[in-house]
Order: C-alpha cells, then sequence, then structure tokens
C-alpha cells in the first residue's frame, strides 16, 4: 500500500509545483499500480529512459528535419565561441549523466530526493524538470567532491 501513498503524494505535489511531468509520470504509475498491470513495470524500468530520450531527441531533432537549420547555421554554430561551448557543455553533461545513472542504480531511493529538490527548484528558482539523470549526476558530482573535503 505505501507504494499507492507515495505515487499519490507524488502526484498532489506535482499538481502543487505545477509540474505537469511528475504529476503525469506518478497519474500514470498510479494507474498501472492500481489496474494490477504491474507487469509494465520491468519493461518501464528497463525501457523508459532510452523512451524518454528518444523524444527528446526527435523534439531537438525537428528542425533539422523541417529544414529550419541550414549546413551553414551548423558549421558556424559548432566552430563559434558559443557552439565550442556547447560542445564541451554537452560532452560534460554527458559525463554527469552517465555518472548519474550509476548512482541510481547503485543507489535508487536518492530519487525522491531529485525530485523534491526538482520541486523546490520549480516553485522557489522557477525551473523546469527535464532531468532527473542530470539532478542525479550532479548528485554525484556534489557527492564526489564532498569525499575529497572529508579526507
Amino acid at each position: 500500500m505505501s507504494g499507492i501513498v507515495l505515487l499519490a503524494g507524488l502526484l498532489l505535489a506535482g499538481i502543487i509545483a505545477r509540474s505537469n511531468l511528475i504529476a503525469a509520470a506518478a497519474g500514470i504509475l498510479l494507474i498501472i499500480k492500481l489496474t494490477g498491470l504491474n507487469f509494465m513495470f520491468p519493461l518501464l524500468e528497463r525501457r523508459g529512459l532510452e523512451l524518454g530520450l528518444l523524444f527528446l531527441l526527435l523534439s531537438i531533432l525537428v528542425p533539422l528535419a523541417t529544414n529550419r537549420i541550414s549546413e551553414k547555421d551548423i558549421i558556424y554554430n559548432l566552430t563559434s565561441w558559443a557552439g565550442i561551448m556547447a560542445i564541451t557543455g554537452g560532452a560534460l553533461a554527458t559525463h554527469l549523466n552517465g555518472q548519474g545513472l550509476k548512482l541510481l542504480q547503485f543507489d535508487p531511493i536518492i530519487i525522491f530526493g531529485l525530485i523534491t529538490g526538482s520541486i523546490l527548484g520549480i516553485i522557489f528558482l522557477g525551473g523546469i524538470p527535464v532531468g532527473p539523470l542530470m539532478a542525479a549526476g550532479l548528485t554525484a558530482l556534489f557527492l564526489e567532491i564532498s569525499r575529497l573535503f572529508k579526507h
């Protein structure tokens, strides 16, 4: 029963924080749990991240498919200062995402802190919760830095 209570709490928190993504995710999982479709949980756990990333990449690549971005624009942006910083940021972000995934696999309960932080970020910082994986990556970085200062 605690899973239902936690999901209902997350649904409510998502609604209060005006986070459609958190509310929708909690609502969908709540429906799956209440309707007895528990066989979907392992599938979502194994492939949900890939599916989410697929849709994220699809939305980002639409301007290429619709010819709103030209080859000239791409070359300029990859060789400009902003483009070089974007390449650096992308490389660092993917590394942090990998560290975040390892942290979530090692300590899955940490997701509740990440969600709470996301809700606080939405309410107080006007943030957008697009990446629990990035939040986990930053958490892994913070934990690593804190370990350095402990010794």
